[in-house]
């Protein structure tokens, strides 16, 4: 992956489809962003479709699609760019680009193999993935079919410390190398679409891998998951999530893991620099791809502030909203580290599972490679606001 970025992965990108539509063959995965979702809620059920895409009124996930427009490019000219480096360093891992996979949950909504073939993928393309809390794949068997590539956890903090600590160790036991904790999420957001379904996954038992593969929450069933899932369905219900955490007790997952610590959800520049105060190794600037808060405002429209509130103390990060690689340039160029890529893969998944999820990577990083050399920029390092209007 190394070499191809540094060749240039959006002309190789370029020629290879070409050649292959010269051919009469076609893309399996559309280009476009919209064609593409809408491909894939022509293969979904409608349940599943709309609990991936479900946004509240989508008012949220309009401003972030606003915001990131909002943004404009402006090219250099007469530049050398005939190599284009777009690797960076995170948390003392080289990487090959700035993109991860956002955690996203119940992936079995999109394809059979949910979790499994998106870590496949992203090891493919030496990607991280964020293993999502709510996995349809338990973290182990991902980890393993992943080699030595690069993977997270995300941890949404239960009621139950003793699980939320279980779950932490074991990600550091399956070789994550850092720890995102949602902070968005300590609840559920009014989803219409949903609500209009009857339909919330877990209470079928799907997306609860992490869960009824863990000994704590095992334990304290009266029967194994396998034997009684409404049971362990309606002890996640209890459990799931905390409303009362605060900013005190986040500070027990110290004791818990010597990973790095990222924070997701951050919007106010306040909690940004409360973040670095307190010594948290990143931040990720995002509003759950709008599916939490109706009416929020677009997370690019304060990635720039949350930025320069910490001061280059901790890493940002960045995600919601982003559907291809200007997108991610934008983002980097308002001063983000690296960002996360969530939906556009989902989507790729649900069209054609594992290659699916692949074909999205390369479409975006070729987009991306394609758009530093277009507008003056050699390596990802570059990218700062003398390229935006």
């Amino acid at each position: 992956m190394n070499d191809s970025v540094r060749a240039g992965i959006g002309q190789i990108r370029l020629a290879q489809t070409y050649a292959a539509g010269m051919m009469g063959q076609r893309a399996a995965v559309p280009f476009r962003a919209d064609e593409l979702e809408a491909r894939a809620a022509a293969i979904m059920s409608a349940e599943g479709f709309g609990y991936l895409r479900s946004a509240g009124m989508e008012t949220t996930a309009r401003a972030n699609r606003e915001a990131l427009d909002a943004a404009r490019l402006v090219p250099r000219m007469a530049r050398d760019v005939g190599m284009r480096d777009l690797g960076i360093e995170l948390f003392g891992r080289r990487l090959a680009s700035p993109l991860l996979l956002a955690p996203i949950g119940v992936q079995e909504l999109a394809h059979a193999e949910g979790d499994l073939a998106t870590a496949r993928a992203a090891a493919s393309r030496g990607v991280p993935a964020i293993f999502s809390n709510q996995a349809s794949v338990d973290m182990e068997t991902c980890a393993a079919a992943m080699g030595d590539a690069p993977r997270w956890f995300q941890l949404y903090w239960t009621r139950s410390e003793a699980l939320s600590e279980s779950l932490v160790r074991r990600a550091e036991a399956c070789g994550c190398e850092a720890i995102v904790v949602t902070l968005d999420t300590t609840m559920l957001g009014w989803r219409p679409v949903d609500l209009g379904h009857g339909f919330l996954p877990f209470l079928s038992g799907q997306g609860l891998a992490q869960y009824t593969g863990d000994p704590v929450f095992r334990a304290m069933l009266d029967k194994p998951p396998e034997e009684d899932v409404l049971a362990a369905a309606q002890l996640f219900s209890r459990i799931y999530s905390d409303p009362s955490l605060d900013w005190g007790r986040l500070k027990r997952i110290r004791d818990w893991t010597r990973l790095p610590v990222v924070l997701k959800g951050i919007q106010h520049p306040a909690d940004a620099r409360r973040a670095a105060e307190e010594g948290w190794d990143g931040i990720v600037v995002s509003d759950h791809g709008g599916r939490q808060v109706d009416g929020a405002v677009g997370s690019a429209a304060q990635l720039a502030a949350c930025v320069e509130a910490v001061a280059g103390r901790i890493r940002v990060l960045f995600d919601s909203g982003i559907r291809g690689g200007a997108d991610v340039a934008k983002a980097l160029a308002l001063g983000a580290d690296a960002v996360l890529l969530g939906r556009p893969y989902i989507w790729g998944l649900a069209v054609d599972g594992e290659a699916g999820v692949a074909a999205v990577i390369d479409n975006v990083l070729g987009e991306l490679d394609l758009t530093m050399g277009l507008i003056g920029c050699s390596s990802v390092a570059e990218l700062g606001r003398d390229y935006l209007a």
